[in-house]
């Protein structure tokens, strides 16, 4: 593809995020930022957390993972229904209740001051690598299609990645990102309709029918596996589905902020259970362009790369014409921007209210606070980013997954024990709690095979990570204790 042609569609592109983002942001404020006074439809809302949700990650990483682990992908989202239908009639209820601007708030006002900075802590390890991670896989792509043609060394490309967000939401914060993101996840969902319809036309394949019946004889489009020492054990796959879901969406300030945008709870639980279906459609056209991008590879006697992650990419970039070239930089670009961008604004929020107590100041140094924090995490992002690109050596999503299983279940034992007991807890211990758990996580996890028969622990670590924090919590209860919610 040629450089100029994505240079081009890159600067259209942004200069269309910050014109939104101009008009956006006029007489804002920090409420704005972080709330966006609270005035937000829930059906702006509900459209543009598909974007976020997905991220980059998903775009290219599922199609290329296809080839691996067939459709099993799906039977975590088929958990992740589950986990919304919980979010939406437990936790946000509970939010909305509360006044909640950072979700982490509830631990304090539940368990103590250490449990609120553990738990926001948490959040902002999670995120802020997760999010690294997102951006890198952007950052690829254009390095590819864009900058290492012109001769812009992958370091630079990654400065203007980073920069091109901060600009656009510096301002504006949350009530930006739900327009920018609306749009964005707009160009996603068309990028992988439009592709899925110009490969099925390489394959001449006339209608529906003819593309499904081309997946279903594929050999990619398995979905349900039952053996238990498999890591795709249909199970397995189900139940940490619905745990991703919880924590990485309840129980993250990210997703969360967004929807505490909303006017009132019943508009934030019409926006959850919309985006609840139109995800899982997207989520079953990313896994049937993934066996359609395979079946054409074969059929033209394209060799396959040795990294997934790097299969769509090429055949977009290289093979299947400029069309698809385009709408598949368009569909990345918002893919990943629109999972960023929200969450350096929720980091960015979490740190200002969990540390800086922000709302305590008046607006003036509350503004100068937001501004300086913003560029800080737009720096860490970038240290990450430089990091992951040299010590990465799994397919993206992987990597992703398995970290959100170590620092995500201290989250997840940390809100369940606070919903569902109201035993008080030795708050000044549970950082110790939290920081036990993930290691007695990981060496279990590394053991598994070797003390139990075989068995082989996928994304359910999560779950026991999460089930150690509540054990540690259970110990550490306080009878003398008073402070309960």
């Amino acid at each position: 593809m040629n450089p100029y042609v994505s240079l081009i569609i890159l600067v259209v592109y942004f200069a269309m995020l910050i014109t939104v983002s101009v008009y956006t942001s006029r007489g804002a404020d920090t409420n704005t930022f972080f709330t966006a006074n609270r005035q937000s439809p829930w059906y702006l809302v509900a459209f543009g957390m598909i974007g976020t949700s997905l991220s980059g990650v998903t775009f290219i990483s599922v199609p290329g993972a296809v080839a691996n682990i067939q459709f099993s992908y799906f039977q975590v989202v088929i958990g992740y229904i589950l986990g919304y239908v919980i979010i939406g009639t437990v936790l946000m209820p509970l939010y909305y209740r509360l006044n909640l601007i950072s979700i982490y708030s509830y631990l304090e006002q539940r368990f103590g001051f250490w449990s609120y900075k553990t738990g926001s802590a948490f959040f902002l390890l999670s995120r802020t690598v997760g999010s690294a991670v997102r951006l890198y896989v952007a950052a690829q792509v254009l390095q590819i299609a864009l900058f290492k043609p012109l001769g812009v060394p992958f370091e630079v490309a990654v400065a203007i990645t980073i920069l091109l967000i901060w600009i656009y939401t510096f301002k504006g914060g949350v009530k930006t990102i739900i327009v920018t993101d609306t749009l964005q996840t707009f160009f996603l969902i068309t990028a992988v309709i439009l592709t899925i319809v110009l490969v099925s036309r390489e394959l001449d394949l006339h209608g529906i029918s003819d593309v499904w019946n081309t997946v279903q004889s594929s050999g990619y489009s398995k979905v349900f596996y039952w053996d238990i020492n498999d890591s795709k054990n249909f199970w397995k796959q189900f139940f940490a589905g619905v745990f991703i879901a919880i924590v990485m969406t309840g129980m993250d300030q990210d997703l969360m902020q967004k929807n505490l945008t909303c006017k009132n709870i019943g508009e934030a639980q019409k926006n959850m259970f919309w985006f609840t279906a139109v995800l899982v459609v997207v989520n079953f056209l990313f896994l049937s362009l993934g066996a359609l991008l395979y079946v054409y590879a074969s059929a033209k006697g394209i060799p396959v790369t040795a990294r997934t992650d790097e299969f769509y990419p090429m055949l977009a970039l290289n093979h299947l014409g400029l069309a698809v070239g385009i709408t598949f930089l368009l569909g990345i670009t918002a893919a990943t921007y629109a999972s960023s961008d929200s969450a350096l604004t929720a980091l960015t929020t979490a740190f200002c209210i969990d540390f800086m107590e922000i709302e305590k100041k008046p607006e003036a140094k509350r503004s100068s606070i937001k501004f300086w924090v913003h560029i800080g995490f737009s720096v860490l992002f970038y240290i990450v980013i430089l990091i992951f690109n040299r010590m990465n050596n799994k397919e993206v999503i992987t990597a992703i997954f398995d970290l959100a299983g170590y620092t995500y279940g201290p989250l997840l034992g940390l809100f369940t024990f606070g919903l569902f007991l109201k035993r008080p807890v030795l708050d000044r211990w549970v950082p110790i709690v939290c920081i036990i758990a993930p290691i007695l996580t990981y060496y279990i996890n590394d053991n598994s095979e070797l003390w139990f028969n075989g068995y082989k622990f996928g994304f359910e670590r999560l779950i026991i990570n999460g089930l150690i924090t509540f054990i540690g919590l259970w110990l550490l209860t306080d009878s003398k204790s008073k402070r309960l919610v």
